[in-house]
């Protein structure tokens, strides 16, 4: 059993609080955050610990994974502080998206976590579902042949107005993580950004994509749409053929070239995922095993340094718009 302990529980630090508790391989011992009243409430609700300073947890408990789950400015700017005191501390690190506002501090961690040794890793969750791991099987297979362009789309209403890049910041870590997935990395972004009616964000973003395949990509996001309606679907193409995933995880389909048939994959109604939060569940779960079976740091999944990675191409989109649309390549 490995002792886990979440820093930052409020929405989304509940839902790691309760993915771990009911993990047949972890053991959640304790919580950790500045707000008492608050930490006392999801202690007593997963019946563990509360701590309100991390230092007293990192000296008081014996842990081997830390979440930080904390938020700040475009979800981002308060990781820094406990990411780092959790891997001085020795412990394997997953942090949620994005894994900074700041790319700087985003750098910092990834390259302290290499330099200590531990695993660390990112809540890029969409990756993780039964559809996109099939989707990821049958490109391994040669059934989309040589990538030649990726669509992704991911949109949802949220009327956050705290910063100019909250939309891309906190969302895209999502989305641009599908896409290096499917066709690896990227050389050069081009981004056009606008509002809304009476927004004072940039709440929908088109994104041009490079990747160092030489394959292309597009991103089309928003803020501005709601979730009633399907939010995600990403589609990839080749020479041989090209699937489309639909809705994060509810469907996947095959479409070869020159056949008439098609090749479906879905969501079982029995067995299969029960709704968005399973993301969660999925993701934890791999971070689980692999720090079980001891992989090794550098061959962690959705890590650190893929949430750089995306982070990058976000910055980069960023200079992009305030370029009035320049390509800007990413080093």
């Amino acid at each position: 059993m490995l002792r886990i302990a979440v820093v930052g529980v409020n929405h989304i630090g509940r839902i790691h609080c309760r993915c771990y508790k009911e993990h047949a391989d972890s053991d959640l011992i304790a919580i950790c955050d500045l707000n008492k009243e608050l930490a006392d409430s999801v202690a007593a609700q997963f019946g563990v610990k509360a701590y309100y300073d991390l230092d007293t947890m990192l000296e008081a408990e014996q842990l081997d994974i830390i979440s930080v789950a904390t938020g700040g400015i475009d979800n981002g700017s308060h990781h820094r502080e406990p990411v780092m005191k959790a891997i001085a501390a020795g412990k394997d690190v997953l942090v949620e998206k994005p894994i900074s506002n700041s790319l700087e501090e985003a750098r910092e961690m990834v390259q302290f976590a290499k330099e200590k040794g531990v695993r660390f890793a990112c809540n890029l969750n969409h990756r993780f579902t039964p559809a996109a791991k099939k989707a990821k099987q049958w490109m391994m297979n040669g059934d989309i042949g040589q990538p030649l362009f990726v669509n992704m789309k991911l949109t949802i209403g949220n009327p956050n107005e705290s910063s100019p890049w909250i939309h891309l910041r906190a969302l895209h870590p999502h989305s641009l993580d599908v896409m290096r997935y499917f066709a690896g990395e990227v050389r050069r972004v081009q981004a056009f950004l606008t509002k809304a009616p009476g927004r004072t964000v940039w709440s929908t973003a088109s994104i041009n994509l490079e990747f160092a395949s030489g394959a292309v990509g597009h991103l089309l996001g928003s803020y501005d749409m709601f979730g009633i309606h399907p939010i995600e679907a990403c589609e990839v193409a080749g020479d041989q053929g090209r699937f489309v995933l639909d809705n994060v995880f509810e469907s996947l389909t095959y479409y070869p070239h020159r056949q008439e048939d098609l090749r479906v994959y879905r969501n079982s109604i029995m067995s299969g995922m029960r709704g968005f939060e399973d993301t969660f569940r999925l993701r934890l779960d791999a971070f689980i095993q692999e720090v079980k079976e001891g992989v090794p740091p550098e061959q962690i999944t959705a890590s650190g340094a893929d949430a750089l990675a995306v982070q990058e191409i976000i910055e980069a989109a960023i200079r992009s718009h305030l370029a009035n649309g320049a390509v800007i390549p990413i080093s």
